[in-house]
């Protein structure tokens, strides 16, 4: 019965099948679990058109299928191929659709759905949703309904292709899957064989019998296996053998599917102890083909059985086993099978298992009783049989493996297992694995040096690192020159501990100790993990990664580490081989050497250049013994410089090493322990010789010696040809056998040798091969040598410097620059083409310094020190001309290197300048050397002179000779760091000449940018010329604004080192960033250096650091040899202090512990911490001594602590004496902890040189001291570049002046505080602005009848405004870049603010109470105007009645001229009792009380010649004095010797606002006094007079501020106080001066003076008090208002109406009032931002007030800026609102305008909410107008209360809405009325702009510098500390003037501070050092002037321009001694305006 359905569903599935197209373009897909669908839906092909006729059968029962749904798993691969078969029951199908476990990797190829109804697919074929390209690739999905399933069961496909070829086989299923079939099991006999159902064939099909037939090997555990009868694959279980030979080699023979497969029986074999021998296995795989290796496993935990299976089966059959190997899981009841997905997913190991068998895997019963399951592992077998291509495991392949691992199981170095790998797994494979565990993946040739020089988390010192941090972590490390980069343990992510077992698994029941100790267990965790990666491969990954700057900086480090270095190396990516040169470019060698006269001779060369022995090491096969391990035997025993498989790190397998041939030298020390006499190079062939033939080629041409390692060969042996060739040759060949235990043996006479390896001592092998190699080299001696270069030359190799375009490119353009060069001496090419460095910047440098220093004779001969300074000005100037001529006739050499400068490809210009430095070094090495040879000859000889006093003559030409010797190595040092110094040169001499562009060949502007380029790119800046000792500023300021502009004003640590010479700074700042300082014994650097280190954004959040970038600043050597004799202490103090100022941190390198070593650079660098302690700078500092032995000895370390605290202490107390303080301890001058501020480091190298690698505990030393400058970096926010860039520019400025401390300007202080005292004008307006408002405000409710002010109402208004600015002051103070600076002043301008508000407020309330006093002083006067008014407004009322009841009320002029009359006659009568208020007749007073003391005569002739307005501003008071003859012969007989300087001093204080300017007459009179040709008043009366004038003014002011002018009116005793107190101060002057008498015209004058003050201000105060007090007038004003009223009554207007008119005509001239006083505080705001000169502080308005002065070139006005500046402030901001006010004027009516509109607004809501008050509360017309009134309080003064019965005003409503039309109106006439600027009074505001801009502006310091009259800066009034201003002015200019000459001083006093001359203060006889100037008195010692050169040019000018009028003004001339210097005469006006731009 089954047979037949079999037949007929053959029959029926062959006839509908369809043709192949069919087939493969109309396929399904049978729905599998809804989770599955989206990953691995399985695919049923069917024929389309018969899915429509046919519904799909299936093979299944019903009930069965309901219930279990068949689990079909399948290989990744496979599945995409071949669709899965369904073999379900159609039963089981209604409720569980089929599952499918698929790979995962399926994922990737999703088939589409297409879900149908059952009817639907019967009558409708599917609708696809695809293209029709896609079919081919994805079958579409059916879903089909359990119903429709049930009844027609699907069709059981096979793969596309099969179905091409063969026809379906259907396997029939037996009615379980868990019960043994009863029907299949008869039809297995013997052989297993499955029966098929009968398949007609066609065309289409080949015959089933043509499958193939197989051979597959099962292995594994034998629990995963139940042997029996019905077991289809192994049947029943063999019997027990004594071996287990017979057993594998007699397959068993099954037939399965058509198949004829044979069956190897390897189940158990690697649990038994008996092993199969490699004979037995050889017969086996040489007589069988295997197609497939099948490890079964159970689907449970594996076990340790089954990881041995694994381990053994990849060990005997090698790697190439994997790929036909397929894992076979085994399950005991159905449910294991269902959850094998979960099973899977739960157990890493099986998935890494199946990884490694490339995921194929198939599930079967353990029985293997289930045809269909066995059926589909055939299916899957011959699947892996197409894929291998058809090839199978062959005893060929076996043999391989076997022959190479006859060896060390485990090789490593020289293992062949890494070669295996590469020759049977793919090697691009991989290399990509590798790639991408080092996270390298696509980065060929694209990892840069930047990424790594940066400070990272990486930069960290690590010994372990997971694999994808192993990049960083390596070339941290190597950077750093730690050898132990190649001891790094590479971590897997998820590696397990070396412990094989853990805890949890082990057993405790174990007691079998045989077992447990000698059985091998395999970790499967660890035979399913990857193999570690050898670190030569991560290195060569790295190095193949990296682009050609980071892989000469590896191969740089590598040499520096004593590493081999790769010389060959096939490419991964193109399989070429490459020849990296340009690695080797930057890598010398040194060796000593004896010649034939035995002398010692010491070599330096680059290694590229060297000509050397060669020695070749390579292998044929594998070998035993390592090849690397011998050759490290021969050039270092203690280092491992080839790496080898005994080296930390070497694994089993090995990617990209082999073919690689790595070059080591070995370079002799000049001893007798030497192992080689000479400089030898050692090549090192990895790999297979055999395999790599053209390394091996190439090495053995070059070589002078050759050594090869061999195994035990046959002569057939393809390896013997080879050997043949090199025993033939003639080079000496030494041949080391590894299975030979021979000793050295000479085999042939041309130096050919043998020597095995195999169990001899080590000891004596590496000395016998020290032989051999020796005897080798003398005899190849005449042979050619080696030399690197010439490896280019060979065939068939990639040359990366030719490859490289970039780097060729570069290349050549250097060559271009250095065949310039050529025949060129080397003394000579500084000189010929760096002319701008030589002697020129020598000189200019030399003058610079006389400059700021003038030397003693310069001070002492009373010379011209401003005429000397301009000379030598203008030779600098001269300088930089011949400079400038230079560089017009640029040479070639200099014009290539600029253009190649501005090349855009950066990497070409990288390229660019490292060949420029590479072949300067070349082209300057053998000179340099023989020159050094030279100088310690003569040093020698000049030593051994200096024992025999006998010699002096002779020592003393030889000295000289030394000397010479010396200035040309000076002169030959020639590198790229002069070239830009020359660049730089350039830049400063283009900079400083006018008219730079003419005649340029070069844009020189450019050069800036592209040194600022150069150091992002990782090149060091020069930051100060150590052969011209000077810092070019100009130069180094301008690349840092470059670097700005690229960066951005990025924040910087700045990092600095000071040390005595060869103390190994440069080494240690290498090591420690990964820099390239040069370094080398000697004076390598000079000068000093800066560069970038970049701190990446993880490390700055890590460490909290704040700073973006690290600033290094290396410096040269202090107390230099070649420098002694040359002011060595003063430039060594000089380098301190200026790298100390400029570093953040500084480190002092010290080397070793030597107490005497240290003192001299101890006390040098606590001068400098002294210096910055006083200037303010607080540097932090870690001393480091390096090259301490035993360092790890706590006790000893503590003990060199102590003795450094105490020899700090000592040079504590030595370096305060020279700076004039007290300081006694170290810890005084700066924070130090010697606990943790000290660090000892290793020496340098492990071992002697040359051959010692660098000491890894240095390399530790060096990261602990990296790691704690981080630790105190992170508190520490660093400068910004613009802020170190002023600071270096303070710096140097201060150093070249003789005392550092007194001449430091922190310019950056400075600039900060200009910074924050404009915020501050800002804070203090904004204070101002709401203090004026709300004074306002209280000024409205006095005026209102609100009599009292509280202090607390004042500070409740203020309160909003001051938190505003108090949280505005937080925000700057916190948040500003520049907020470390700031904090320092902090709590004074907080205090500032708080003190400024507290003022504002009690001088606001001290107005508001004498306005109170005031009024109720006029409550008498405001109580008479109150009956005025009740009498006028009755009496109007009364007139218009009874001219109303006359008829006459209609004719106006009727009503006008009765009104009039009627007014007059009431005025009269109202005042008559009123007396009449005189007028002010000022000067008629002032004559009256003036003779009652002086003749009228006299006092009429002073007041009509007006000489009285020019008494403060006199050039002398001659006219006013009268000498005593005594006085005058004693003048005449003043001594002489030294014409120093004397002073006219005018002192601001209160005049300053008094000066009025001379009319052309009193010019012409002044001038004519001036002109008299004798008899001058000495200086000091000058003062004496002028300090009396002063007192008098002041005390005069006093008094008419105590006048109570506005109260009382005007009184000629006010007069009379003035006077009276003037003769007063003169009586009194004249009794403490007898040297002199003042005439009576001086007291005159005075007196005439000061009452011209108080005349304005009296006739002003008098006239207010008349328009308050006198009756008259005030009711001349009302006559408008009750005309009106009187107008309404006679036209019979109601109360109501009477009222509105009232209420308008009060609050008109209010509302103006108010409307005037907003707009001056408007319009004061507008132009504080319109006017640049109002904006900011008064720096900035006096900045401006100097251009103007320019402009207009105005000598008075200039007179009065000088003399009285407030005034002159004052002017000019009156001036500015003038100019404001014409240009602005419609801005400023619309203002005004706005503001009216404004007020009427609030009168409009304060009617309309007294009318809503009212009514509610039902009142009347006097609560209506209480309410209107009380409302208008605080916005508007509405006095007098209404004379009108408002009881009569009932309709509110009627009030409001006439009120308001009325307001409307009267609005709108106002502001009709304002149509332009000229109909706007400002004069009516209570503060006028002008006023307002005065009072903030104007309240500050206004204290002038008692030399030449520059006024503080300070924003406060009597401020704490000095006053200081940015710039000085020429002292002339105050007229000061040479004692008994009469020339005035053309000096400034930030210069004459500097010198050593004298001043006589106040006119005194007691002079006082220019440097000791705060000892003149206390108005000199309050002011700090900084001695400086930076003279503001604009001065000069002035002093040129009005040379003339100041010489009239002082009746003195700038001759002589004040001769003003040509150069001062260069400066032209636009000259003058831009300095002012440049330096304000």
């Amino acid at each position: 019965m089954q047979k037949d359905f079999a037949d007929v569903f053959m029959e029926a599935s062959l006839k509908n099948l369809g043709e192949p197209d069919d087939v493969i373009d109309n396929l399904q897909v049978k729905l599998q679990e809804p989770d599955e669908i989206m990953d691995d839906p399985p695919v049923i092909c069917q024929d389309a058109d018969y899915v429509m006729d046919n519904p799909p059968m299936m093979l299944q029962e019903s009930d069965y299928m309901m219930d279990n749904p068949p689990l079909i798993i399948q290989d990744a691969d496979y599945v995409m191929d071949n669709p899965p078969m369904m073999l379900q029951e159609s039963d089981y199908g209604m409720d569980n659709p089929p599952v499918i476990l698929q790979e995962p990797n399926y994922v990737m190829d999703n088939l589409p759905v297409i879900i149908q109804k059952p009817d639907e697919i019967m009558g409708n074929p599917p609708m696809i949703l695809q293209e029709s390209d896609a079919v081919m690739d994805n079958p579409p999905v059916i879903l089909q309904e359990p119903e429709e399933i049930k009844g027609n069961p699907p069709m059981i496909l096979q793969e596309s292709d099969d179905l091409m070829d063969n026809p379906p086989v259907i396997l029939q299923e037996p009615d379980d899957h868990n019960v043994k079939p009863q029907d299949d099991r008869s039809e297995v006999n013997d052989h297993a064989t499955v029966r098929l159902a009968s398949v007609p064939s066609d065309d289409s099909s080949k015959n089933i019998t043509d499958l193939p037939d197989f051979t597959v090997a099962l292995f594994g555990n034998s629990a995963s296996v139940q042997f029996g009868c019905d077991n289809i694959l192994l049947g029943e279980k063999p019997p027990r053998v004594e071996t287990t030979e017979l057993r594998i080699t007699a397959p068993l023979q099954r037939k399965i599917s058509e198949h004829n497969v044979s069956v190897i029986n390897m189940i158990d074999l690697y649990e038994s102890d008996q092993k199969p021998s490699d004979p037995v296995i050889g017969q086996l795989v040489n007589e069988n083909e295997i197609h497939a290796f099948i490890f079964v496993l159970g689907l449970s935990q594996l076990t340790d059985a089954d990881k041995m299976a694994t381990e053994g089966l990849h060990r005997t059959f090698g790697d190439r086993v994997l790929s036909f190997a397929m894992i076979l899981f085994t399950y005991e009841i159905e449910e294991e099978c269902d959850n094998i997905m979960d099973e899977l997913k739960k157990n890493t190991g099986l998935v890494q298992l199946i990884e490694k068998c490339g995921g194929k895997y198939h599930t079967c019963s353990k029985i293997m009783n289930n045809q269909s399951e066995i059926r589909e592992l055939m299916v899957k077998v011959r699947r892996l049989f197409s894929d291998n291509k058809e090839q199978c495991y062959t005893g060929e392949m076996y043999n391989t493996v076997l022959r190479d691992v006859q060896g060390s199981e485990y090789q490593s170095d020289e293992t062949t297992r890494s070669e295996i790998l590469r020759r049977i797994v793919q090697p691009e494979e991989l290399r990509k694995k590798l790639m991408a565990r080092l996270h390298l993946e696509g980065k060929d040739k694209t990892l840069k040096t930047a990424g790594f020089l940066q400070l990272t988390e990486h930069s960290q010192s690590h010994q372990s690192c997971a694999e994808e941090k192993f990049v960083s972590t390596f070339l941290q490390k190597l950077l750093m020159m730690d050898y132990s980069a190649r001891c790094i343990q590479i971590k897997e992510k998820n590696e397990q501990n070396n412990i094989q077992q853990t805890d949890q698994e082990l057993s405790e029941d174990v007691e079998d100790a045989f077992s447990a100790i000698f059985n091998k267990t395999v970790e499967f965790s660890e035979t399913n993990k990857l193999d570690p990666i050898h670190l030569m491969d991560a290195q060569m990954a790295v190095f193949h990664c990296a682009d050609g700057f980071l892989k000469q900086l590896i191969v740089t480090k590598l040499s520096q580490c004593q590493f081999a270095l790769p010389l060959l190396v096939p490419s991964p990516f193109t399989q070429q081989i490459e020849f990296p040169l340009w690695t080797f470019r930057q890598i010398s060698k040194s060796w000593k050497t004896t010649d034939n006269k035995g002398q010692t001779v010491s070599k330096t060369q680059p290694v590229y250049k060297a000509e050397t022995p060669m020695v070749a090491f390579f292998r044929f096969g594998s070998v035993s013994s390592s090849k690397s391990q011998l050759m490290n035997s021969l050039i270092n025993e203690k280092h491992n410089t080839f790496f080898h498989r005994n080296c930390p790190g070497s694994s089993r397998t090995r990617i990209l090493m082999d073919g690689v041939v790595e070059i080591a030298w070995y370079c002799p020390s000049g001893e007798e322990t030497d192992t080689f006499p000479q400089c030898v190079a050692f090549c090192n062939l990895h790999g297979d010789a055999g395999v790599n033939e053209k390394q091996l080629d190439i090495i053995t041409q070059m070589s002078s010696v050759n050594v090869v390692i061999l195994p035990q060969l046959n002569r057939n042996d393809n390896s013997m040809t080879k050997i043949q060739n090199f025993f033939t040759d003639s080079k000496p060949l030494i041949c080391l056998l590894t299975e030979d235990d021979s000793v050295l043996t000479k085999i042939r006479k041309d130096k050919k040798y043998k020597m095995g390896l195999k169990d001899r001592n080590q000891s004596d092998v590496f000395e016998d091969l020290r032989t051999a190699v020796n005897n080798a080299l003398s005899f190849s001696q005449l042979s050619s040598l080696f030399k690197l270069e010439d490896v280019a030359e060979q065939l068939h190799i990639t040359l990366d410097e030719k490859t490289d375009e970039d780097c060729r490119r570069g290349k050549d353009a250097a060559q271009q620059m250095m065949s310039l060069l050529e025949n060129t001496d080397l003394t000579e090419i500084k000189e010929s083409f760096l002319p701008c460095q030589g002697k020129l910047w020598h000189q200019w440098c030399k003058k610079n310094k006389e400059l700021h220093r003038p030397t003693l004779g310069e001070q002492h001969k009373g010379e011209n020190i401003e005429k000397n300074k301009s000379e030598k000005k203008s030779e600098m100037l001269k300088i930089r001309d011949q400079q400038k001529t230079s560089i017009v006739n640029l040479c070639e050499f200099i014009h290539i290197f600029i253009k190649e400068l501005n090349m855009e490809k950066e990497n070409e210009l990288k390229y660019f300048l490292k060949w420029i430095g590479i072949l300067l070094d070349d082209f300057t090495t053998e000179s340099l050397s023989a020159l050094h040879h030279e100088y310690d000859k003569k040093w020698s000889k000049v030593l051994d002179l200096k024992k025999n006093p006998d010699k002096l003559i002779q020592l003393t030409s030889e000295q000289e000779e030394l000397e010479r010797v010396s200035e040309k190595l000076q002169t030959a040092t020639f590198g790229l760091e002069h070239i830009l110094r020359e660049v730089g040169q350039i830049y400063e001499s283009c900079s400083s000449v006018r008219n730079y562009k003419k005649n340029l060949k070069i844009d020189f502007r450019t050069l800036p940018g592209l040194a600022a380029k150069m150091m992002m790119s990782g090149f060091p800046l020069e930051l100060m010329d150590g052969d011209a000792a000077h810092v070019p500023l100009i130069w180094v300021t301008a690349v840092l604004d470059e670097l700005i502009k690229k960066l951005g004003d990025k924040r910087v640590f700045v990092l600095s080192v000071l040390g005595i010479q060869s103390s190994g700074k440069s080494t240690m700042l290498n090591a420690m960033f990964g820099l390239q300082f040069a370094v080398s014994a000697g004076r390598c650097t000079r000068g000093a250096f800066m560069q970038l280190v970049k701190v990446s954004e993880e490390m700055k959040m890590k460490e909290l650091l704040k700073f973006d970038f690290i600033l290094v600043v290396d410096t040269e050597g202090l107390r230099a040899l070649e420098l002694a004799g040359r002011s060595t202490r003063n430039h060594d103090n000089e380098l301190a202090t200026f790298v100390v100022g400029l570093g953040n941190m500084t480190l002092i390198n010290i080397f070793g512990e030597n107490t005497a070593e240290m003192q001299d650079i101890l006390q040098i660098v606590v001068q400098a911490f002294l210096r910055m302690k006083k200037i303010k700078l607080n540097p932090s500092c870690m001393f480091v001594h390096q090259n301490v032995s035993d360092v790890t000895a706590g006790e000893k370390n503590m003990e060199g602590r102590r003795r450094l605290q105490e020899k700090l202490d000592e040079m504590t107390k030595l370096a305060a004496k020279e700076e004039d303080c007290n300081t006694e301890f170290f810890s005084d001058v700066i924070a130090f902890d010697v606990q943790n501020d000290v660090k000892y480091f290793s020496q340098l190298w492990e071992g002697s040189p040359p051959m010692a690698p660098p000491n890894p505990n240095y390399s530790r030393n060096i990261q602990e001291l990296k790691n704690t400058i981080l630790s105190k970096a992170s508190g520490a926010s660093g400068i910004t570049l613009s802020q170190f860039k002023m600071r270096i520019d303070d710096l140097w400025t201060a150093l070249l002046n003789e005392n550092f401390v007194f001449s430091f300007k922190n310019t950056l202080e400075i600039s900060v505080y200009r910074s924050l005292e404009t915020n501050y004008s800002d804070w203090t307006w904004s204070l101002r602005n709401a203090m004026l408002s709300i004074e306002d405000k209280f000024y409205n409710r006095i005026a209102n009848g609100n009599t009292e002010v509280k202090e607390n109402d004042l500070l409740a208004e203020m309160r909003k405004t001051k938190e505003q600015v108090e949280k505005s002051m937080e925000a700057y103070f916190d948040e500003d870049k520049d907020k470390d600076i700031l904090c320092q002043w902090r709590g004074r301008f907080g205090d500032r603010i708080e003190y400024l508000h507290d003022e504002l407020v009690k001088g606001t309330k001290i107005k508001l109470c004498k306005e109170i006093e005031q009024k109720k002083a006029r409550e008498k006067l405001d109580k008479k105007r109150t009956e005025y008014e009740n009498v006028l407004f009755n009496k109007s009322k009364e007139l218009a009645l009874d001219l109303k009841s006359k008829g006459t009320e209609e004719h106006v002029h009727v009503l006008e001229n009765t009104f009039n009359t009627m007014w007059s006659r009431w005025v009269t009568e109202m005042s008559e009792n009123t007396p009449d208020l005189e007028d002010l007749h000022f000067w008629e007073d002032v004559t009256q009380i003036l003779s009652e003391n002086f003749e009228l005569t006299l006092v009429n002739e002073r007041l009509h010649l007006r000489d009285f307005k020019q008494i403060v501003i006199r050039g002398d008071y001659d006219d006013y004095i009268i000498l005593q003859n005594h006085l005058e012969r004693s003048d005449d007989t003043m001594p002489s010797e030294e014409a120093e300087e004397s002073s006219k001093k005018t002192k601001s204080g209160l005049i300053q606002r008094y000066f009025v300017n001379p009319t052309q007459k009193v010019i012409s009179l002044v001038t004519g006094n001036r002109n008299k040709p004798e008899n001058k008043m000495n200086a000091e009366y000058y003062y004496s007079v002028l300090q009396l004038i002063q007192k008098g003014i002041q005390e005069s002011e006093k008094l008419m501020e105590k006048s109570p002018v506005r109260r009382q009116g005007y009184n000629v005793s006010y007069i009379q106080n003035i006077t009276d107190c003037v003769k007063k101060s003169v009586q009194q002057h004249q009794s403490k001066s007898p040297k002199y008498k003042l005439k009576r015209e001086f007291t005159i004058d005075l007196c005439l003076f000061v009452c011209d003050i108080a005349s304005q201000k009296f006739t002003e105060l008098h006239k207010e008090f008349r328009e308050t007090n006198d009756p008259r007038i005030y009711l001349e004003k009302q006559k408008t208002q009750y005309y009106n009223i009187f107008k309404n009554f006679c036209r019979g207007a109601t109360t109501t109406t009477i009222l509105i008119d009232f209420i308008c005509s009060k609050l008109e001239p209010s509302i103006l009032q108010e409307v005037y006083n907003k707009t001056a505080l408007d319009v004061t705001a507008r132009m504080r931002s319109d006017i640049q000169a109002l904006r900011e502080n008064r720096s900035n308005l006096e900045k401006h007030i100097l251009k103007s002065l320019a402009k207009q070139e105005d000598f008075h006005q200039y007179i009065q800026y000088i003399h009285q500046p407030k005034k002159h402030f004052k002017q000019f901001i009156k001036h500015e609102v003038c100019k404001y006010f014409t240009k602005q004027n419609q801005i400023i009516v619309k203002v005004f305008k706005g503001n009216l509109q404004q007020k009427e607004q609030i009168v409009s809501n304060a009617v309309h909410a007294a009318t809503a008050e009212v009514k509610m509360k039902g009142g009347d017309g006097n609560m209506w107008f209480r309410s209107f009134t009380k409302t208008l309080t605080d916005e508007l003064k509405f006095t007098g209360e209404a004379c009108i019965d408002l009881t009569e005003v009932k309709d509110l409503d009627f009030l409001e809405n006439h009120l308001s039309e009325s307001l409307n109106e009267m609005t709108k006439k106002l502001q009709n009325s304002f149509s332009s600027i000229h109909d706007i009074k400002m004069e009516k505001c209570s503060r006028k702009p002008d006023e307002i801009l005065i009072d903030h502006f104007c309240q500050c310091c206004w204290v002038q510098c008692p030399f030449c009259k520059a006024v503080c800066t300070n924003t406060m009034e009597d401020h704490p500390g000095d006053h200081t201003v940015p710039f000085h002015r020429n002292i002339g200019l105050n007229g000061w003037f040479y004692r008994r000459t009469t020339n005035l001083c053309n000096r400034f006093c930030t210069t004459e501070v500097a010198r050593d001359g004298s001043f006589y203060p106040n006119s005194s006889d007691d002079k006082v050092k220019w440097k000791e100037y705060r000892k003149g008195g206390p108005k000199y010692a309050n002011w700090s002037i900084t001695p400086d050169n930076s003279e503001l040019p604009y001065w000069k000018w002035v002093v040129c321009r009005f040379q003339k009028d100041l010489e009239k003004h002082y009746n003195k001339t700038f001759e002589g001694h004040g001769a003003i210097p040509d150069e001062w005469k260069k400066y032209t006006k636009e000259d003058a305006i831009e300095s002012l731009d440049k330096y304000m």
